[in-house]
């Protein structure tokens, strides 16, 4: 196991339950860390201890600098997070995943095994096994590059639609 410069293990989580006040009151986070073989943590990154139970770091997963691992999350083995990422509480990420940069994703999900999340997504649904996703939120990547594809021709596009209407309006008054 290799822990990079200035990464804490074992912070609190973030939990908070609301008052009949209106106040927030801490919710007390008792659980652990575990950390199997062959991981590596990158600096200045942040492990939450688990509100209750274990969050876990599988093994031979590689976490760059600069991560937030919330309470409860599971990290599968040989899964690998890039930079600045953001993994919300209690979510369950499997074997083999890869995570781009800067990727958010919320708690309470599953991010099946083999899964790629590409940079600067935003994931809010579970990804079944395989799954390739891009943007914000994120979709398929094969879609979304295909949509892109199609975004970039939007002004020819809208001048071929211009020039058919004004043929079609041109045929309708010559009827």
């Amino acid at each position: 196991m290799i822990i990079h410069a200035g990464t804490v293990i074992g912070s609190d989580g973030f939990g908070f339950a609301p008052q009949a006040d209106g106040s927030l009151q801490k919710v007390p986070q008792i659980g652990n860390v575990v950390i199997e073989d062959g991981v590596e943590i990158g600096a200045n990154t942040t492990i939450d201890r688990a509100t209750i139970g274990s969050t876990l770091i599988h093994k031979g997963a590689k976490l760059d600098n600069l991560i937030q691992v919330a309470h409860n999350v599971e990290i599968g083995n040989s899964t690998v997070i890039a930079a600045q990422t953001g993994i919300s509480g209690s979510t369950k990420i499997g074997k083999g995943v890869m995570i781009g940069g800067q990727a958010g994703i919320v708690g309470h999900i599953t991010l099946g095994d083999g899964a790629k999340v590409n940079a600067q997504s935003g994931v809010s649904k579970s990804l079944e096994p395989g799954k390739a996703v891009t943007g914000t939120p994120a979709s398929d990547y094969t879609q979304a590059l295909r949509s892109q594809a199609v975004v970039r021709r939007l002004p020819e596009l809208e001048k071929r639609i211009l020039e058919l209407e004004k043929i079609i309006k041109d045929l309708q008054s010559n009827s």
